[in-house]
């Protein structure tokens, strides 16, 4: 219920005031480098570190809450011990002679350290892509999103592409996260007045009481798609018309400024990902560091 995607905080920085067009190609492209392989898991870690210090930089200069962060955080301890469980506990295939044993076993069943550091690399880009969408989400009306989105559409038009009606659906939907969450909090605080308790007891117990919120709130979500369409249906709302915007969006100068920072950001962690794949001896970060700046 504490989830904060999907709701805008009004702040009037520089990052609120950048062309959402620009902040969605920045997602793209800090999300991309994220994904890079960098080598050895020194070189990974110091790498992503680099680069969560930037997003928090971001964070900080868009005025985004850390504690709201901190709070969505929570949700990912069950993916971190499915991920300990997948990459830890669960025997590692392929070549196992170059791994590193933290423990084993007297049946010769061995735990390595490859397996550990494995998982907490994948979590740590998870965290990255959590605070990555909360920065879009906090400084992007749900409409400016939607602009942007049938921007980037637009070449499928060419092929009779519904850019306009999947760009609505999808501004739609994150549009009403707030509002159904909202909803399932009241509807929560109803159900433990009536006596049922969503905390306690055995999991087959927990799952009972969990149909008594989801029935009213899937009820519920009917009820206002049916009571939006009627609406937009009244206010002549045609979903395959010719439609003009009420607002154009426009590059200016900061979205060029920001778009080229972007792009170095991107450029510097493309490259250091390469020397560290495809040049020998940069396996150590800091021979990869003093090897860039003398390219």
């Amino acid at each position: 219920m504490k989830n904060v995607f999907g709701k805008l905080t009004p702040y009037n920085t520089v990052i609120h005031r950048l062309d959402s067009r620009i902040k969605m190609l920045a997602l793209i492209g800090f999300m991309v480098i994220c994904f890079l392989p960098y080598g050895n898991y020194a070189n990974r870690f110091i790498i992503l570190g680099i680069l969560f210090a930037i997003i928090l930089v971001i964070m900080a200069i868009a005025k985004c809450s850390f504690l709201s962060f901190l709070s969505n955080l929570k949700s990912l301890w069950f993916m971190m011990i499915f991920l300990l469980i997948i990459f830890v506990f669960v025997p590692q295939a392929g070549d196992t002679s170059s791994y590193h044993p933290i423990v084993t076993f007297p049946n010769g069943y061995q735990i390595y350290y490859e397996g550990l550091f494995q998982s907490l690399h994948v979590f740590f880009r998870l965290v990255m892509m959590i605070a990555l969408t909360l920065i879009l989400t906090s400084t992007t009306p749900p409409m400016e999103m939607t602009y942007a989105l049938e921007w980037f559409l637009t070449p499928l038009r060419i092929i009779k592409f519904p850019t306009q009606v999947i760009s609505m659906t999808i501004s739609l939907a994150l549009r009403f996260i707030p509002t159904l969450l909202d909803e399932a909090n009241k509807i929560m605080k109803a159900q433990k007045s009536r006596g049922v308790d969503y905390e306690k007891g055995f999991l087959t117990k927990k799952i009972k009481s969990v149909t008594t919120l989801i029935v009213p709130l899937l009820s519920s979500c009917f009820s206002r798609s049916d009571e939006l369409s009627l609406a937009m249906n009244a206010r002549g709302y045609e979903p395959y018309g010719k439609r003009s915007s009420y607002r154009i969006l426009k590059i200016g100068r900061n979205d060029i400024v920001a778009l080229i920072i972007v792009f170095i950001i991107v450029a510097a962690f493309s490259t250091m990902c390469y020397f560290t794949q495809n040049v020998a001896g940069y396996d150590n970060f800091l021979h990869l560091w003093f090897g860039i700046g003398a390219f």
